[in-house]
């Protein structure tokens, strides 16, 4: 395990995944806000085998999120890094968990994590202006910083920091 909330357990991601997170990464519901497209079964596989190397070979880190009282399977988490190179925090869930505050707790526990247990001074996290349910968690925690155009995915992105210093002031 990599950390744990009040009802969420961090994991590395695993081959066994694979079902449950064809059930994210194919469901256009849940692509459609980031916005990225939609992946077959194959393409799922191949994502989720890079995510499992990435761990091992590189700073970016995408874990597995399960839900303590069921041991489901709910999504990802991770730490990636943006544009600039800072430290960013990223999670994407199923939708059959949508609207019970996991968004909300995994975001908070991500930062936690971040400031307490890696000891950064910045986090950073940005998300289409248009996905409004991660926009409202993210103006909870971190101070909006600029919006700019993310050539990759053609959308509007809005960038959020946050610095240890100001670590909990925020917090609406």
């Amino acid at each position: 395990m990599i950390f744990k909330t009040e009802r969420l357990l961090i994991f590395a991601l695993k081959k066994s995944d694979s079902e449950d997170f064809f059930d994210m990464m194919g469901n256009p519901n849940v692509m459609l806000p980031i916005p990225q497209k939609t992946m077959t079964k194959i393409e799922s596989d191949a994502k989720l085998h890079e995510l499992i190397t990435l761990e091992k070979t590189t700073s970016k880190k995408v874990w597995s999120l399960v839900e303590k009282e069921s041991n489901n399977f709910i999504g990802i988490c991770g730490l990636l890094k943006n544009n600039e190179n800072e430290n960013e925090i990223a999670y994407r869930l199923r939708e059959k968990y949508w609207g019970k505050g996991y968004g909300t707790e995994i975001t908070k526990g991500l930062i936690d994590f971040s400031f307490i247990n890696l000891n950064f001074d910045l986090l950073t996290a940005d998300v289409n202006i248009d996905n409004i349910k991660s926009v409202k968690i993210l103006d909870k925690f971190f101070n909006r910083h600029k919006e700019f155009f993310n050539k990759q995915d053609n959308c509007t992105d809005r960038r959020y920091k946050l610095t240890k210093e100001n670590w909990g002031k925020t917090t609406k």
